[in-house]
Formats: C-alpha cells, sequence, structure tokens
C-alpha cells in the first residue's frame, strides 16, 4: 500500500476509529478463543455456527460448511491457520474495518468480498471485479446466504458523525431458518430495534464512536436475539464494561444469551 500513490488519501481515512485507546479498564468476566453456539444446532451441519475473534471488530464466522471473515485486520499472520475462506464481509471505511495490506496479504484471488459504495472508492480498481457492492437495505444471495445490508450510524444524525447514515453497513445473514446480526459501528438506531427473531447479534460499545453499554442493553432488549456477542468495546478511555452490559441485559430479559468472548490479544 505504501508504493500506491494513488492511495494516499486511504492511510488518512485508515485512522479513523482505528485511534481508539488501548489501554485496559479491566478485564471482561469471561474470555474465551473460540465460542460455538451448540444450541444453534438442531442435527444438520449448516445450522452450527462459531465465532472466533480475531481482534475489536474482526472474526473468523463458521457457519456450517462456509467460512467468512467479518473485517479482516491485523495482518495475514491474524488469520494463519484458519479454514479456507469463502467470502469478506466489510462495514466501513476505517482502519478497524477496511484494511488494504491486510487483503492483499491473504492472496484472496476471485474471492468475494461484500462492502458498501464507500469502502469499493478505497480499494484498487484490479479489485473491484470480486466486489459486491450493497447499499443499506439492498440484499444478494451467495452461497446459500441472504445478506441484507443494515443501516448503521450515530444518533443525532448529523453530517460530521463518525459513521453518518448511508455510508457504512451492518449486515444481517439468514440461511436455513437462522439469522445472524452484524450490527457494526451503530448506536440504538430504529433498524437494529426493529429486528425480528435473531439467533445470534454482535453488538458494539464504544464511546465517542457507537453508543454507552446502557444503550446498547436496551437496544438488545428491544430486539431480543436469542444470544448477544458483545464486540467493538475498546474506546478512547478503555474498554468498556461487558461485563455490566451481560448483567443488564439478564436483568431485563434472562432467556437472553451473553457470551463474552475475548476480543483483544494481550500482544495489543
Amino acid at each position: 500500500m505504501k508504493q500506491l500513490i494513488t492511495l494516499l488519501s486511504f492511510s488518512f481515512i485508515l485512522m479513523g476509529c482505528k485511534n481508539e485507546s488501548r489501554e485496559t479498564s479491566g478485564k471482561i468476566a469471561s474470555a474465551k478463543v473460540k465460542e460455538v453456539s451448540e444450541d444453534l444446532k438442531t442435527g444438520q451441519d449448516s445450522t452450527l455456527i462459531s465465532i472466533d475473534p480475531i481482534s475489536h471488530a474482526t472474526a473468523v464466522i463458521t457457519w456450517g460448511d462456509a467460512v467468512f471473515y467479518i473485517d479482516p485486520t491485523g495482518g495475514a499472520e491474524a488469520f494463519k491457520g484458519k479454514n479456507k475462506l469463502n467470502f469478506i464481509l466489510i462495514s466501513d471505511i476505517h482502519g478497524d474495518h477496511t484494511d488494504l495490506e491486510t487483503l492483499k496479504g491473504l492472496n484472496l484471488g476471485n474471492t468475494k468480498i461484500i462492502v458498501p459504495q464507500a469502502v469499493k472508492e478505497l480499494l484498487p480498481k484490479e479489485m473491484h471485479p470480486q466486489l459486491i457492492v450493497l447499499n443499506n437495505g439492498e440484499t444478494t444471495d451467495l452461497m446459500g446466504f441472504k445478506i441484507e445490508a443494515i443501516p448503521m450510524y450515530n444518533l443525532p444524525e448529523s453530517p460530521d458523525a463518525f459513521h453518518p447514515k448511508g455510508r457504512g453497513n451492518g449486515y444481517l445473514l439468514e440461511k436455513d431458518g437462522k439469522r445472524l446480526y452484524l450490527a457494526d459501528d451503530t448506536e440504538d438506531i430504529p433498524e437494529m430495534r426493529n429486528l425480528k427473531n435473531i439467533d445470534i447479534a454482535l453488538i458494539p460499545m464504544n464511546l465517542p464512536y457507537t453508543m454507552t453499554v446502557d444503550q446498547a442493553a436496551e437496544a438488545v432488549l428491544a430486539f431480543k436475539p436469542k444470544q448477544v456477542y458483545p464486540y467493538h468495546y475498546r474506546g478512547k478511555d478503555g474498554f468498556a464494561d461487558v461485563a455490566k452490559f451481560k448483567e443488564l441485559v439478564n436483568k431485563g430479559n434472562k432467556d437472553i444469551e451473553v457470551k463474552l468472548l475475548e476480543w483483544y490479544p494481550k500482544k495489543e
């Protein structure tokens, strides 16, 4: 990327929400490297979903025989030993979501990458043939998945917000009757609160980029996913209190299972 003068502006955009503090404010209540949602298994491999966190908003998700990366960052070495990749989802333009060096290092070949238009505009033209551009509200079908781009944005809406409405995507994936929601960089917007029949949700909570722990808990209690995973919870002042998030959610609805994973390796 250093040699691509035409992408000079890209490096500035990458500073976005990557400027978040790496200082910790405590340890999460339960640290795991990998979580397999066994209770979503109904006897068919296609219903088994596992979430393998890499860092912050980056993860490897295995759903039956499909493997996809969300917002791959951290260099190709972060994905060493992972199963063969089928496709990628990228949510927004900031460097903790769009990392050209990581994408190039993964030697993707013709692997499909689902992106919003703003991300396409950052990526080199030689990658464009493998991109599937989705704007908010649009859908595509890939490997048996129905994938919908869900709005993600800050409240109140303003032109100078970290995440203005319409630029980035959250994603809703559906296959074999199961629904996975990736909220990405958003606050507790109506489009989130109005979701129905969500099996797994990944929800951010870090100020000033997304929302507070209390806002995240209130949103989750509104749309009632079966399982929820806090992620993207490092902000300017350290880590959000995901243990408190779990407490608030379970106080409001004991049937929502809150899963706490380790999204921030000690090397960070």
